[in-house]
């Protein structure tokens, strides 16, 4: 990547959940072919895309104003992260980050590292110093990003009846 590429996050569009759901269903695709079984039971889906639109956690990750990933950030309390068996770094307030994926004409060039710390950025901006994180065990790009990211593993949280690793990170 050079330096005069324009990449930025925003809040998306409605417009946009086509493409969104272009590059979910590549993601989708690649979960399956790696062997996980993560997003391999119909969701996420084109109306979690909308869901996350309408109520402000959808964001995508561009460039120039192409979509390079998308993922939804909330600001919010996750309520399956009430119950982590396990320990949470901090208790005050903090980000979610579900549903990451990025472009398949993307791979390979850090977008996801990228989009990461732009969130950090875009949650210190809000005045939030944590941001926590759940993924397959199997997942093992996004387990290689939390890594280098230096997320600290907490435990495991349960969604739709599966246990995820859980990680969080510290901003300040």
């Amino acid at each position: 990547m050079n330096t005069t590429e324009k990449l930025s996050l925003r809040k998306a569009n409605l417009s946009e959940i086509p493409q969104i759901w272009e590059i979910l269903q590549d993601a989708i695709e690649q979960r399956r072919l790696d062997g996980s079984t993560q997003w391999q039971d119909g969701y996420p889906n084109e109306l979690s895309i909308k869901s996350d639109i309408e109520n402000d956690y959808g964001y995508v990750f561009t460039e120039d104003e192409s979509i390079l990933a998308y993922a939804a950030i909330i600001f919010d309390k996750e309520p399956a992260y009430e119950n982590i068996e396990g320990k949470w770094l901090t208790d005050g307030d903090y980000t979610v980050v579900h549903r990451v994926a990025v472009s398949k004409l993307a791979k390979g060039k850090g977008i996801a590292t990228k989009l990461f710390e732009n969130i950090e950025g875009l949650s210190v901006e809000n005045k939030i110093y944590s941001i926590k994180v759940d993924t397959n065990f199997d997942n093992t790009p996004m387990l290689k990003i939390l890594d280098r990211l230096k997320y600290t593993y907490c435990g495991e949280v349960y969604f739709r009846g599966s246990a995820r690793k859980a990680f969080e990170k510290r901003l300040i």
